[in-house]
């Protein structure tokens, strides 16, 4: 398959990557599993642990996170200062780094031990005590996150952010720097195409109601400004990260993982893009 782009260079470990990498799992609600390529190598999941830190967030405060964040597409990049001036600190969506970066402020209000309960969560859905942060990845996150100590500030100057951006910031990269592998995060995603419960053990993660609701997100603004063409073309709800990972759900049958590190312009795995793209084409398994 055709690849093209550019790895995330902009943070210096992800530039490390070998940008031949590819991997794709699916996983199904009835326990059926399929892998290729480099499916069980970890990689940085990055803007795919915001879809996780919602699904915490939303389970501790329910719907009130709406008033917190919106959940409408951008149409902008995923680090844009635009919008925030006419929305008075209110980012769009959950997923932009400006979302995200209030999500993190909520759960470091609401949880004693941020770092830790936030990890102990995301294990707790897969019963996989293996999944961690990486101090490296989190660390060279940091050091050039100068737009991310931006959005956080300004958002901060419209009361938005309760606690001090660096705490929060700190928290943000933590979460960014998470490591899975394709296998590990397609099984981790089944809960939101099994109405928010866990396969294995039955246990709700979210309810049906909250469940549809971070599908509707991922759908529709999943991937940044390239939202509607991946719906457009994939036709299924998913988040992307800019370490060349993918995650997408079919309500009712699967989850599917790609990992590709070459990015598009709008900071998508090109050829992530490519193959859900023909997978959903020739299996005719996507939601429309």
């Amino acid at each position: 398959m055709e690849d093209q782009g550019e790895v995330a260079s902009y943070i210096p470990e992800l530039a490390k990557v070998d940008p031949a990498n590819f991997g794709v799992h699916i996983s199904t609600i009835d326990h059926r599993h399929f892998g290729s390529g480099n499916c069980y190598d970890k990689f940085s999941i990055q803007s795919i642990a915001k879809v996780l830190a919602l699904v915490m967030a939303y389970r501790i405060v329910g719907d009130e996170i709406w008033n917190r964040v919106g959940v409408e597409p951008s149409g902008t990049a995923f680090n844009s200062l635009v919008q925030l001036e006419t929305d008075r600190g209110i980012p769009r969506n959950p997923f932009l780094n400006a979302g995200a970066i209030v999500v993190s402020d909520i759960l470091l209000s609401k949880l004693k031990n941020p770092r830790e309960d936030f990890i102990a969560f995301v294990r707790s859905i897969t019963n996989n005590t293996s999944l961690d942060y990486s101090r490296r990845i989190a660390q060279s996150e940091k050091e050039v996150g100068y737009r991310n100590v931006a959005l956080c500030n300004f958002i901060k100057s419209f009361g938005q952010i309760n606690n001090e951006p660096v705490d929060v910031l700190d928290f943000y990269y933590d979460l960014c720097s998470l490591e899975m592998s394709c296998q590990e995060l397609s099984g981790l995603f089944l809960f939101l195409a099994n109405n928010g419960c866990d396969v294995k053990s039955k246990n709700p993660v979210l309810s049906e109601s909250q469940s549809k609701r971070i599908n509707a997100l991922m759908q529709t603004c999943g991937f940044y400004d390239e939202s509607g063409d991946f719906a457009f073309k994939v036709g299924l709800p998913g988040k992307s990260g800019v370490g060349g990972g993918i995650i997408a759900v079919h309500p009712d049958q699967y989850a599917i993982a790609v990992w590709s590190p070459r990015l598009n312009k709008k900071g998508n795995s090109y050829r992530g893009m490519k193959f859900l793209e023909e997978f959903t084409t020739r299996s005719e398994l996507s939601i429309f």
